[in-house]
């Protein structure tokens, strides 16, 4: 049984940073594409960024966060890293870990009916 587990979230001020983390068991995710999806309150999960099981020139981000966050992966730990830096308050809500359903996957996808092992989520909450 694969088990998506995140955690890293806080309570940070606009401008500060932080680093999540998810960690997954039950199978190796080195051929799996890795993402970090966020539901803000009252709003709809929405793809934050992606790590391709092809490598880091393969990430991809939200509009939102270019620039701000960087995803990455350790394949030897089975886990999945987003740093996120000058952090704002429309950066508040729960983050989200998951899993790509298929391996290898030539391209790299960011719909969420794409991913099916997901964490339980850790909140984020930016605010002074």
């Amino acid at each position: 049984q694969v088990q998506v587990v995140e955690s890293g979230g806080g309570l940070v001020q606009p401008g500060g940073s932080l680093r999540l983390s998810c960690a997954v068991s039950g199978r190796s995710f080195s051929p799996y594409t890795m993402g970090w999806f966020r539901q803000a309150p009252g709003k709809r999960r929405e793809f934050v960024a992606v790590s391709s099981w092809r490598g880091v020139s393969n990430s991809t981000y939200a509009d939102s966060v270019k620039g701000r966050f960087t995803i990455s992966r350790d394949n030897a730990k089975n886990t999945v890293y987003l740093q996120m830096n000058n952090l704002k308050p429309e950066d508040t809500g729960v983050y989200y870990c998951a899993k790509d359903r298929e391996p290898a996957r030539r391209e790299v996808v960011t719909a969420i009916y794409e991913y099916d092992y997901w964490g339980q989520g850790t909140q984020v909450t930016v605010s002074s």
